[in-house]
């Protein structure tokens, strides 16, 4: 990973607020949502970017939906001002015609300047790859979503939601749907391993095993489509002081089989007692479904992803836990002053864990303590961040006790959420309600149920400005007792470059 950090005092105060006065003087009577890196699959493409962008705060904290599932680049310390610039593409090999259609590269590089109290330089996108027909190798670190929910709108997938930076990886898979029988049968997929931060408070030289499978009945032009599948990852083969022999987990390719399959290593006496009796590694996975019905005015797309950590699920303990989603995307057939383009709802529930006995007699398995692990007490975070549902907060982000060591403090919540998007004259807006009730763990609950609302609207437009751009403006409040009261303000300005490079 490449993480520069500089001190504050590199930036002077006049130039801080030079930097904010610049943003407001471009902003007024300025008001489309800031475009996302390229995933189209054609070749030929390459999209480059510049944006600046400023945030304030009545608080010494970024309010939730500002920072939260933003990759991890926007700064939690209130006033920030932030440089992105970026780069990604896809381009064929050759001119050749067949070997113009089946074989291209990728490539991407996005690099953030955080001007802060605690400035920093990040790399949240670096990495290249070769792709055949669809199947691709990739190389780096890429932002990437798996699993069934809206990356848009939603609330973040419970597992792998783009809250924390991206984990540099070596991966091998299909991003879009390939059939395995013609119209009815379809599949994508990855399989990847990466490394994670050797700075983290408890664990070093951890390892990431990650990969996913997802299938779909029925035609891509068909009228009710089915999804299922699953999403599994594990944090492995690091040192830690808890429950190993001479600090050092299992390591190596002897042992890799049980990371990948999940299986217990019992006949393996040089193991720890704890790693003989529980899986190698701590396992963080999801299995997902949905079904989508594609009606003349409407789309509709529902999801549940059922939530595994120690076999709970096998047994049903934990069936209540999970995130249950419907996603309507409106088909407007006359243009309208107003629209409202997109409504998504949810519900993540994750109060149950299995109830609140630990034992295996009689299938029961419970206290799952979602994100946290014996071993790996710094749990399923990267760089200090969550890598899943941004709900499961980590420790340092809340008014609560800490947790012993661990990861988080508070991974029984529910949260009820509506995201919504559509259009005002030319001003896009986007908006995201929040409302959670967290109870802390089973072993140190918090001593009252805890609510907090978050909220975010966004104004956007396209403008003729610096020969054509985006202009953002949006408002983010949080009231409740999780976090302290902040209410936000952001500002950004941001020039899309799109080329072909011709061979």
């Amino acid at each position: 990973m490449i993480q520069i950090y500089t001190s504050s005092e590199a930036f002077p105060t006049r130039c801080t607020k030079l930097f904010y006065i610049v943003l407001v003087v471009i902003a007024v009577g300025l008001l489309h949502p800031v475009a996302g890196q390229d995933t189209s699959s054609a070749a030929g493409h390459t999209q480059a970017w510049v944006e600046v962008a400023g945030y304030g705060s009545t608080s010494s904290r970024t309010p939730f939906w500002f920072h939260a599932n933003q990759w991890g680049v926007v700064s939690m310390t209130g006033q920030a001002g932030s440089l992105r610039a970026g780069i990604t593409g896809r381009q064929p090999f050759s001119r050749d015609t067949l070997a113009k259609k089946n074989w291209t590269y990728v490539y991407g590089v996005e690099v953030v300047g955080n001007v802060s109290k605690h400035s920093k330089v990040l790399l949240p996108q670096a990495y290249a790859g070769i792709d055949f027909k669809g199947f691709q190798f990739t190389v780096g670190r890429f932002k990437q979503y798996a699993g069934f929910n809206d990356d848009e709108l939603g609330s973040g997938a419970y597992m792998w939601s783009g809250n924390a930076l991206p984990i540099p990886k070596i991966q091998l898979g299909f991003a879009e749907y390939k059939p395995l029988i013609k119209n009815f049968l379809y599949f994508k997929g990855f399989y990847s391993d990466g490394i994670f931060e050797n700075s983290r408070p408890i664990t070093s030289h951890l390892k990431l095993h990650n990969k996913a499978l997802f299938v779909r009945l029925g035609r891509p032009s068909g009228k009710v489509k089915l999804y299922g599948g699953f999403n599994h990852a594990v944090q492995w083969g690091g040192k830690s002081p808890y429950f190993t022999e001479n600090g050092q987990m299992p390591n190596g390719l002897g042992y890799y089989w049980y990371v990948i399959t999940g299986l217990k290593p019992k006949n393996k006496t040089e193991l720890s007692n704890f790693d003989r009796t529980n899986r190698i590694g701590n396992h963080v996975a999801s299995l997902d479904a949905g079904i989508e019905f594609d009606l003349p005015n409407v789309n509709i797309f529902l999801y549940r992803q059922n939530l595994v950590e120690d076999g709970s699920l096998f047994y049903l303990n934990n069936i209540k836990d999970g995130l249950n989603g419907l996603v309507f995307n409106f088909k407007h057939t006359e243009p309208a002053s107003f629209s409202l383009d997109k409504l998504t709802l949810e519900l993540l529930y994750t109060k149950s864990q299995g109830g609140t006995e630990t034992t295996n007699a009689n299938g029961i398995r419970g206290k799952d303590d979602y994100f946290n692990n014996g071993q790996v007490r710094d749990g399923w975070s990267y760089f200090g961040r969550g890598i899943g549902t941004p709900f499961i907060t980590a420790a340092t982000e809340n008014n609560w006790p800490l947790y012993a060591d661990f990861f988080t403090n508070n991974n029984r919540v529910w949260v009820t959420h509506l995201g919504m998007k559509g259009s005002l004259q030319r001003i896009h807006w986007k908006t995201k309600l929040s409302f959670s009730s967290n109870q802390g763990t089973y072993d140190q609950p918090f001593r009252e149920t805890v609510y907090q609302f978050s909220g975010l609207l966004a104004l956007a437009k396209q403008t003729s400005f610096l020969g054509g751009s985006t202009v953002q403006v949006a408002l983010s409040v949080d009231r409740g007792k999780l976090f302290d009261p902040a209410a936000g303000l952001m500002l950004s300005i941001r020039k899309d470059f799109h080329f072909k490079v011709s061979r």
